[in-house]
């Protein structure tokens, strides 16, 4: 066999590996070797709850989510509700502040991560929990997502968004129920690889205050796996969000998001092994770092199976294949059938990550942030 053939079949095994064969690994795994989920423990005293929302002109729904938060299942006296205002040209800080918000920050405008770590740093509370200005909580959410940390062991804990409204194009409640199965069995194994800022928690001590252009859905996880600390997923712990409403406007979602994921992967510390169990570092490479090379290994497939042409009636099978999946994503603007659909949903998010990191290097690393069409 010769090289290119051997690049052909590597690249294409681990495409299919880190989105098939992950998850198939991943379930024999968990069988074979489960560790304990933490038990709701028993506090002398139940802890007092930092509530953090980060909010960038959130006028129309700022008072719904501190009215929200104050109305979750967790005693009064013991509950912080932060909103930072990350230099909102809006209501949102007048409206936080009547409805009942403890603290209010009127913040320069600096971004998401810095205006959580600024209410980090003037928090009270035992355990920092995060939330987004239009995600709706479940009235036992919190005391669900805090119970896991009477174990001293766990450092972060989150919890279960659904997404609400028609979704349209859009395939990310589909994608996301399967991210969720994944996600729960990466908790009962060796931690979670990633959460979402809809609903999540961290420890107040083990809070890492991150570079404008990191994300506490990725970073947290990896960097306190490092500290000797387990990352879970609490499924009873939810809460609801509104999905983008068509599949471009989820596209130009992701894409703003990966465009961080440089900084993350290599200047964060992901990429560095030293203090990862080899089951998390088995975790975190077949479902984030092979996640984040699939652009380049599916341009290494196309490539290498253009070259391999002529060899074998199977290289002209694989090259159709593909050839196939392209052009039913493209129909799927105009035919909006299932296979139609995926197929473009696949291409598109697949694309958002190179499209992320070509901003990232014509522009830099990222700081602040712009809501997402249709969430609100």
């Amino acid at each position: 066999m010769t090289a290119v053939a051997i690049a052909f079949w590597i690249c294409a095994g681990l495409i299919v590996y880190t989105h098939a064969g992950y998850p198939l690994a991943l379930r024999a795994l968990v069988a074979l070797r489960r560790r304990p989920t933490p038990r709701p423990g028993t506090w002398e005293e139940q802890p007092l709850v930092s509530l953090i929302v980060a909010a960038y002109d959130e006028e129309d729904v700022i008072s719904a989510k501190v009215a929200n938060a104050l109305a979750l299942d967790w005693p009064r006296e013991r509950l912080e509700v932060i909103v930072a205002s990350d230099g909102s040209a809006d209501a949102t800080a007048e409206r936080a502040r009547a409805a009942g918000a403890d603290l209010v920050l009127d913040l320069p405008r600096g971004g998401k991560v810095a205006a959580q770590n600024a209410a980090a740093e003037r928090a009270s509370g035992e355990i920092l929990a995060f939330s987004d200005a239009n995600s709706a909580w479940a009235p036992d959410a919190l005391r669900r997502l805090v119970e896991p940390f009477a174990d001293p062991a766990v450092g972060y804990a989150c919890g279960q968004v659904r997404f609400t409204g028609p979704g349209g194009g859009n395939l990310e409640g589909a994608y996301w129920r399967y991210e969720l199965r994944v996600r729960e069995m990466e908790s009962a194994l060796a931690g979670v690889t990633a959460g979402n800022g809809a609903i999540y928690a961290v420890r107040s001590a083990a809070y890492i205050p991150l570079p404008p252009s990191g994300s506490h859905d990725l970073s947290f996880p990896f960097a306190l796996a490092k500290r000797g600390l387990r990352s879970l997923y609490v499924p009873r712990a939810r809460a609801e969000e509104r999905m983008v409403p068509t599949l471009e406007g989820e596209l130009a979602r992701k894409r703003r998001m990966m465009v961080g994921l440089w900084d993350i992967v290599v200047g964060g510390g992901m990429l560095r092994p030293r203090g990862y169990s080899p089951l998390y570092a088995f975790e975190l490479v077949s479902h984030r770092l092979l996640r984040y090379l699939t652009p380049l290994l599916h341009l290494v497939v196309v490539g290498t199976n253009v070259a391999l042409l002529g060899q074998g009636w199977v290289y002209t099978a694989t090259l159709a294949l593909q050839a196939t999946l392209l052009l039913a994503a493209i129909v799927g603007r105009w035919i909006p059938i299932v296979p139609f659909r995926v197929a473009r949903y696949y291409a598109l998010t697949t694309a958002s990550i190179a499209l992320g990191l070509w901003d990232r290097a014509r522009h830099g690393a990222p700081g602040t942030w712009e809501k997402a069409e249709g969430t609100r």
